[in-house]
């Protein structure tokens, strides 16, 4: 059962990320640098000042364990949680403009890849170890993708660039646990709002003036980035990237099903086949896990 409480974090995360388009697409008519300048400003703003209200604590001793670190831990550190800042605001853009320019089905292939790049990833560079019926689930992952870049080879572009961030996000952060993990969140926040604010003068629009855009742009903040992510790094923590990339095809099968119930964008066999083999392939990377909490809870 102690692994119960990180699959769930996971499942939460990825299921409300499912339902993204449902506050984005209201704002496609706006550009997509401009929701994603609001957006990191008003996380990195929203957590600056919890951090400083109510953990205080937790930012001394973080402050203090990093004090602690030999020379180039510390430089390893630093650049790793750039780096992290860089990935996931190139993965927001990507997954803004193909949400809002191109299709809500395109951002659903971006995390039917994220998981078979997040685990071959995963096996090279972290060293994580996969049984005969994981590389099997993995197969039947490409496979699914294959079979949706035959229906549409653009959209599998617009969707391994989506992908191909977020997998390198999620290999990065297994190995940044030894802080509070709201203060990594935090630190990531407030470089990404780093990043883009020498771009916001020149490339934002006229300031926007409907209630409309701030309202959604708030929800996007809070609940569909800062509570999913601390979710997804407190389910790092506890078990294995390649898993929880594997539990990332949640978001894309209900971003699936609200593409083509609530968008009415069309659908063909090739792409029913496609999701039902990704589905069963996520059955079948974690099916072990799956019956050993099953048997424990019994």
């Amino acid at each position: 059962m102690n692994h119960l409480k990180f699959y769930l974090s996971a499942i939460v995360a990825f299921s409300i990320w499912g339902t993204f388009s449902l506050v984005l697409k209201p704002l496609h008519s706006y550009a997509s640098l401009d929701i994603l300048f609001y957006r990191v400003f008003s996380c990195a703003v929203i957590m600056t000042v919890i951090s400083l209200l109510f953990k205080r604590k937790q930012l001394k001793n973080n402050l203090e364990i990093f004090k602690s670190l030999h020379p180039k831990s510390k430089q390893k550190t630093i650049s790793l949680n750039v780096v992290s800042s860089i990935l996931l605001t190139a993965n927001w853009f990507s997954f803004i403009y193909v949400m809002n320019h191109v299709n809500v089905r395109a951002t659903s292939v971006a995390y039917l890849v994220c998981p078979i790049i997040t685990t071959i990833l995963a096996y090279f560079i972290l060293k994580d170890k996969l049984t005969t019926l994981q590389w099997l689930s993995v197969f039947l992952s490409f496979l699914g993708c294959l079979l949706l870049s035959y229906t549409s080879l653009s959209d599998m572009f617009y969707s391994s660039i989506i992908g191909f961030t977020y997998a390198c996000y999620l290999v990065s952060q297994t190995k940044n646990n030894q802080f509070d993990k709201f203060l990594v969140l935090n630190f990531h926040m407030i470089i990404a709002a780093l990043i883009l604010l020498p771009f916001f003068p020149a490339y934002s629009g006229p300031i926007p003036t409907e209630f409309k855009f701030y309202f959604f742009v708030e929800i996007i903040a809070v609940m569909y980035t800062i509570i999913p992510l601390l979710l997804n790094l407190f389910a790092l923590s506890g078990i294995a990237s390649s898993k929880v990339g594997m539990i990332l095809n949640i978001n894309p099968i209900i971003a699936f099903i609200l593409a083509s119930t609530v968008y009415n964008e069309p659908l063909n066999p090739i792409q029913i086949v496609s999701y039902a083999l990704i589905f069963v392939a996520v059955i079948v990377f974690n099916g072990k896990e799956i019956f050993r909490l099953k048997t424990e809870k019994l």
